[in-house]
Protein backbone atom coordinates (compact mmCIF):
# COMPACT_ATOMS: atom_id res chain seq x y z
CA UNK A 1 0.00 0.00 0.00
CA UNK A 2 1.23 3.66 -0.65
CA UNK A 3 0.36 7.16 -0.29
CA UNK A 4 -0.56 9.61 -2.37
CA UNK A 5 -1.25 13.27 -1.38
CA UNK A 6 -3.65 13.82 -4.37
CA UNK A 7 -7.46 13.66 -3.07
CA UNK A 8 -10.81 13.95 -4.42
CA UNK A 9 -12.76 15.17 -1.98
CA UNK A 10 -15.98 17.52 -2.66
CA UNK A 11 -14.38 20.78 -4.40
CA UNK A 12 -11.55 19.52 -5.82
CA UNK A 13 -11.21 20.41 -9.51
CA UNK A 14 -10.43 16.54 -11.64
CA UNK A 15 -7.93 16.81 -14.83
CA UNK A 16 -7.49 14.38 -17.39
CA UNK A 17 -3.43 15.84 -16.89
CA UNK A 18 -3.14 14.71 -20.78
CA UNK A 19 -5.28 11.52 -20.84
CA UNK A 20 -7.76 11.82 -23.29
CA UNK A 21 -8.44 8.30 -24.59
CA UNK A 22 -8.83 5.50 -22.15
CA UNK A 23 -8.69 1.44 -23.33
CA UNK A 24 -11.52 -0.19 -20.51
CA UNK A 25 -10.60 -4.01 -21.11
CA UNK A 26 -13.90 -6.19 -19.51
CA UNK A 27 -15.87 -2.71 -20.03
CA UNK A 28 -19.01 -4.72 -19.33
CA UNK A 29 -17.93 -6.24 -16.05
CA UNK A 30 -18.61 -4.74 -12.76
CA UNK A 31 -15.36 -3.04 -12.67
CA UNK A 32 -15.11 -1.71 -16.24
CA UNK A 33 -18.75 -0.07 -16.89
CA UNK A 34 -18.26 2.13 -13.31
CA UNK A 35 -14.73 3.14 -14.45
CA UNK A 36 -15.84 3.93 -17.88
CA UNK A 37 -18.70 5.71 -17.09
CA UNK A 38 -16.54 8.09 -14.21
CA UNK A 39 -13.87 8.34 -16.98
CA UNK A 40 -16.75 9.47 -19.45
CA UNK A 41 -18.23 11.92 -16.84
CA UNK A 42 -14.80 13.25 -17.05
CA UNK A 43 -14.57 14.30 -20.49
CA UNK A 44 -11.88 11.37 -21.69
CA UNK A 45 -13.12 9.71 -24.90
CA UNK A 46 -13.67 5.95 -23.60
CA UNK A 47 -12.92 2.55 -25.31
CA UNK A 48 -14.95 0.39 -23.84
CA UNK A 49 -13.58 -2.84 -25.19
CA UNK A 50 -15.59 -6.19 -24.19
CA UNK A 51 -16.26 -9.12 -26.65
CA UNK A 52 -19.41 -7.62 -28.54
CA UNK A 53 -19.20 -3.89 -27.95
CA UNK A 54 -17.83 -0.97 -30.26
CA UNK A 55 -14.74 -2.07 -29.58
CA UNK A 56 -13.54 -5.54 -29.88
CA UNK A 57 -11.39 -7.30 -26.86
CA UNK A 58 -11.52 -10.61 -25.74
CA UNK A 59 -8.85 -11.73 -23.29
CA UNK A 60 -9.20 -15.18 -25.36
CA UNK A 61 -8.21 -13.38 -28.56
CA UNK A 62 -4.91 -11.28 -28.58
CA UNK A 63 -5.63 -10.53 -32.00
CA UNK A 64 -8.53 -7.73 -30.61
CA UNK A 65 -5.91 -6.34 -28.12
CA UNK A 66 -3.37 -3.81 -30.18
CA UNK A 67 -6.13 -2.57 -32.63
CA UNK A 68 -8.18 -1.42 -28.99
CA UNK A 69 -4.66 -0.08 -28.10
CA UNK A 70 -3.73 1.88 -30.97
CA UNK A 71 -4.07 5.57 -30.44
CA UNK A 72 -4.92 5.47 -26.46
CA UNK A 73 -3.22 7.23 -23.96
CA UNK A 74 -4.15 4.85 -21.11
CA UNK A 75 -5.86 1.73 -20.39
CA UNK A 76 -7.71 0.07 -17.36
CA UNK A 77 -6.46 -3.63 -17.07
CA UNK A 78 -8.59 -6.33 -16.17
CA UNK A 79 -7.98 -9.33 -16.78
CA UNK A 80 -10.68 -12.12 -16.64
CA UNK A 81 -11.58 -14.12 -15.20
CA UNK A 82 -8.91 -13.38 -12.55
CA UNK A 83 -5.03 -12.20 -12.94
CA UNK A 84 -4.36 -15.87 -10.41
CA UNK A 85 -5.54 -17.81 -13.48
CA UNK A 86 -3.92 -19.79 -15.76
CA UNK A 87 -2.65 -17.90 -18.63
CA UNK A 88 -2.58 -15.04 -16.92
CA UNK A 89 1.52 -14.38 -16.92
CA UNK A 90 1.42 -14.87 -20.68
CA UNK A 91 -1.54 -12.59 -21.18
CA UNK A 92 -0.15 -10.03 -18.83
CA UNK A 93 3.52 -10.15 -20.71
CA UNK A 94 2.12 -9.88 -24.64
CA UNK A 95 -0.52 -6.79 -23.69
CA UNK A 96 2.52 -4.78 -21.64
CA UNK A 97 4.71 -5.25 -25.03
CA UNK A 98 2.02 -4.39 -26.95
CA UNK A 99 0.77 -1.21 -24.94
CA UNK A 100 4.37 0.12 -24.89
CA UNK A 101 4.56 -0.49 -28.75
CA UNK A 102 1.43 1.34 -29.19
CA UNK A 103 2.74 4.41 -27.41
CA UNK A 104 0.28 4.13 -24.26
CA UNK A 105 1.70 6.30 -21.46
CA UNK A 106 -0.28 5.07 -18.30
CA UNK A 107 -1.61 1.66 -17.00
CA UNK A 108 -3.66 0.71 -14.17
CA UNK A 109 -3.83 -2.78 -13.46
CA UNK A 110 -6.95 -4.34 -11.15
CA UNK A 111 -5.14 -6.91 -8.83
CA UNK A 112 -6.31 -9.37 -6.19
CA UNK A 113 -5.46 -8.91 -2.77
CA UNK A 114 -2.72 -11.48 -0.65
CA UNK A 115 -3.29 -13.84 -4.54
CA UNK A 116 0.68 -15.41 -4.82
CA UNK A 117 -0.32 -15.79 -8.50
CA UNK A 118 -1.30 -12.42 -9.11
CA UNK A 119 1.78 -10.99 -8.12
CA UNK A 120 3.51 -12.95 -10.42
CA UNK A 121 1.41 -11.65 -13.31
CA UNK A 122 1.39 -8.09 -11.86
CA UNK A 123 5.28 -8.52 -12.58
CA UNK A 124 5.07 -10.08 -15.95
CA UNK A 125 3.16 -6.59 -16.65
CA UNK A 126 5.27 -4.57 -15.17
CA UNK A 127 8.48 -6.04 -17.61
CA UNK A 128 6.97 -5.91 -20.87
CA UNK A 129 5.06 -2.80 -20.42
CA UNK A 130 8.53 -1.07 -20.11
CA UNK A 131 8.45 2.64 -19.90
CA UNK A 132 4.45 2.99 -19.40
CA UNK A 133 3.47 3.96 -16.18
CA UNK A 134 1.77 0.96 -14.28
CA UNK A 135 -0.20 1.98 -11.15
CA UNK A 136 -1.71 -1.32 -8.86
CA UNK A 137 -4.71 -1.90 -7.32
CA UNK A 138 -4.88 -4.38 -5.38
CA UNK A 139 -8.64 -4.86 -4.06
CA UNK A 140 -10.42 -6.98 -1.28
CA UNK A 141 -13.53 -9.04 -2.32
CA UNK A 142 -16.62 -7.21 -3.89
CA UNK A 143 -19.45 -6.30 -2.18
CA UNK A 144 -21.46 -6.60 -5.05
CA UNK A 145 -20.56 -10.13 -5.71
CA UNK A 146 -24.20 -10.72 -3.12
CA UNK A 147 -25.84 -8.75 -5.36
CA UNK A 148 -24.98 -9.02 -9.12
CA UNK A 149 -22.04 -11.48 -9.34
CA UNK A 150 -21.48 -15.10 -8.46
CA UNK A 151 -23.50 -15.13 -4.97
CA UNK A 152 -26.16 -12.95 -6.05
CA UNK A 153 -28.74 -15.91 -7.08
CA UNK A 154 -28.34 -17.60 -3.72
CA UNK A 155 -28.70 -14.50 -1.62
CA UNK A 156 -32.03 -14.34 -3.23
CA UNK A 157 -33.05 -17.39 -2.58
CA UNK A 158 -32.11 -16.95 1.30
CA UNK A 159 -29.12 -18.97 1.31
CA UNK A 160 -25.17 -17.71 0.76
CA UNK A 161 -23.32 -20.90 0.12
CA UNK A 162 -19.33 -20.32 0.44
CA UNK A 163 -16.17 -22.02 1.37
CA UNK A 164 -15.34 -19.14 3.97
CA UNK A 165 -15.85 -20.51 7.36
CA UNK A 166 -15.76 -18.13 9.48
CA UNK A 167 -13.32 -16.15 8.03
CA UNK A 168 -13.96 -11.96 7.83
CA UNK A 169 -12.61 -10.02 4.79
CA UNK A 170 -13.03 -6.22 4.25
CA UNK A 171 -15.43 -6.59 1.31
CA UNK A 172 -15.17 -3.31 -0.83
CA UNK A 173 -17.79 -1.58 -2.40
CA UNK A 174 -17.08 -1.55 -6.42
CA UNK A 175 -17.84 1.87 -6.89
CA UNK A 176 -15.21 2.82 -4.27
CA UNK A 177 -12.97 0.71 -6.26
CA UNK A 178 -13.76 2.48 -9.72
CA UNK A 179 -12.87 5.68 -8.13
CA UNK A 180 -9.58 4.38 -6.92
CA UNK A 181 -8.96 3.11 -10.69
CA UNK A 182 -10.16 6.63 -12.35
CA UNK A 183 -7.78 8.67 -10.05
CA UNK A 184 -4.78 6.69 -10.82
CA UNK A 185 -5.95 6.88 -14.51
CA UNK A 186 -6.35 10.64 -14.76
CA UNK A 187 -4.47 11.92 -12.39
CA UNK A 188 -0.77 12.06 -11.79
CA UNK A 189 1.75 10.63 -9.18
CA UNK A 190 0.69 6.70 -8.78
CA UNK A 191 3.54 5.61 -11.53
CA UNK A 192 4.92 2.73 -9.90
CA UNK A 193 2.63 2.05 -6.58
CA UNK A 194 0.47 -0.22 -4.98
CA UNK A 195 -2.40 0.35 -3.89
CA UNK A 196 -4.15 -2.00 -1.43
CA UNK A 197 -7.95 -1.26 -1.08
CA UNK A 198 -10.35 -2.64 1.02
CA UNK A 199 -13.97 -1.56 2.81
CA UNK A 200 -13.71 -0.56 6.28
CA UNK A 201 -13.81 -2.99 8.61
CA UNK A 202 -14.07 -6.85 8.32
CA UNK A 203 -16.74 -8.93 7.80
CA UNK A 204 -17.67 -12.34 8.33
CA UNK A 205 -20.09 -14.21 6.10
CA UNK A 206 -22.75 -14.67 8.33
CA UNK A 207 -22.76 -11.21 9.32
CA UNK A 208 -23.39 -9.90 6.10
CA UNK A 209 -26.27 -12.47 5.76
CA UNK A 210 -27.50 -10.68 8.59
CA UNK A 211 -26.81 -7.55 6.78
CA UNK A 212 -28.76 -8.37 4.36
CA UNK A 213 -31.30 -9.70 5.67
CA UNK A 214 -31.71 -6.62 7.64
CA UNK A 215 -31.85 -4.28 4.78
CA UNK A 216 -34.15 -6.46 3.00
CA UNK A 217 -36.65 -7.25 5.63
CA UNK A 218 -36.65 -11.20 4.51
CA UNK A 219 -34.44 -14.40 6.18
CA UNK A 220 -30.89 -14.67 4.17
CA UNK A 221 -28.34 -17.36 5.77
CA UNK A 222 -24.93 -18.10 6.11
CA UNK A 223 -24.13 -21.74 4.85
CA UNK A 224 -20.21 -22.89 4.94
CA UNK A 225 -19.39 -25.84 3.13
CA UNK A 226 -15.83 -27.16 2.06
CA UNK A 227 -13.75 -26.57 -0.78
CA UNK A 228 -14.61 -29.94 -2.23
CA UNK A 229 -18.76 -29.31 -1.64
CA UNK A 230 -18.18 -25.69 -3.66
CA UNK A 231 -16.66 -27.19 -6.76
CA UNK A 232 -19.41 -30.10 -6.20
CA UNK A 233 -21.88 -26.95 -6.23
CA UNK A 234 -20.12 -25.10 -9.26
CA UNK A 235 -20.29 -28.33 -11.34
CA UNK A 236 -23.66 -28.78 -11.05
CA UNK A 237 -24.37 -25.40 -11.86
CA UNK A 238 -23.12 -26.40 -15.03
CA UNK A 239 -19.06 -25.49 -14.95
CA UNK A 240 -16.29 -27.50 -16.30
CA UNK A 241 -15.29 -29.37 -13.20
CA UNK A 242 -11.28 -28.01 -13.78
CA UNK A 243 -13.05 -24.71 -13.79
CA UNK A 244 -14.65 -24.97 -11.15
CA UNK A 245 -11.96 -26.44 -8.92
CA UNK A 246 -9.97 -23.75 -9.69
CA UNK A 247 -12.75 -21.38 -8.25
CA UNK A 248 -12.89 -23.36 -5.29
CA UNK A 249 -10.03 -23.15 -4.19
CA UNK A 250 -8.92 -19.58 -5.06
CA UNK A 251 -12.02 -18.39 -2.87
CA UNK A 252 -10.66 -21.21 -0.16
CA UNK A 253 -7.43 -19.74 -0.28
CA UNK A 254 -8.46 -15.71 -0.21
CA UNK A 255 -10.62 -16.40 2.48
CA UNK A 256 -8.21 -18.43 4.92
CA UNK A 257 -7.74 -15.38 7.20
CA UNK A 258 -4.20 -13.82 5.67
CA UNK A 259 -6.77 -10.91 4.04
CA UNK A 260 -8.79 -10.32 7.34
CA UNK A 261 -7.50 -6.58 8.07
CA UNK A 262 -8.59 -3.50 6.52
CA UNK A 263 -6.48 -1.17 4.95
CA UNK A 264 -6.95 2.99 4.59
CA UNK A 265 -5.83 2.71 1.07
CA UNK A 266 -8.84 4.23 -0.40
CA UNK A 267 -8.69 7.24 2.00
CA UNK A 268 -5.01 7.44 0.94
CA UNK A 269 -5.73 7.83 -2.73
CA UNK A 270 -9.29 9.56 -2.48
CA UNK A 271 -9.80 11.60 0.50
CA UNK A 272 -12.43 9.89 2.22
CA UNK A 273 -13.45 6.84 4.04
CA UNK A 274 -14.59 3.65 1.97
CA UNK A 275 -18.61 3.23 1.74
CA UNK A 276 -19.43 0.55 4.58
CA UNK A 277 -21.15 -2.70 3.62
CA UNK A 278 -24.33 -1.99 5.97
CA UNK A 279 -24.62 1.41 3.60
CA UNK A 280 -24.39 -0.42 0.92
CA UNK A 281 -26.46 -3.45 1.79
CA UNK A 282 -29.55 -0.64 2.71
CA UNK A 283 -28.67 1.01 -0.94
CA UNK A 284 -29.24 -2.32 -2.53
CA UNK A 285 -31.67 -4.64 -0.52
CA UNK A 286 -33.51 -1.47 1.24
CA UNK A 287 -35.73 0.04 -1.19
CA UNK A 288 -39.83 -0.46 -1.15
CA UNK A 289 -41.04 -4.13 -0.80
CA UNK A 290 -44.06 -5.40 -1.68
Amino acid sequence: MTTNTRNTQAGTTHSTDGIRTVLVTSASGKTGRRVAERLGGRGATVRAGSRTGATPFDWEDPATWAPALRGTDAAYVAYYPDLAAPGAVEAMRTFGALAAESGVRRLTLLSGRGEPEALVAEEALRVAADGVELAVVRASFFSQNFSEGLLAEGVAEGELVFPAGDTAEPFIDVDDLADVVVETLTADGHAGRVHEVTGPRPMGFAEIAAEIARASGRPVVYRAVSEAEYAALLTGFGLPAAEAGWYAALFATLLDGHNASATDGVKRVLGREPRSFAAFAAEVWGGPRA
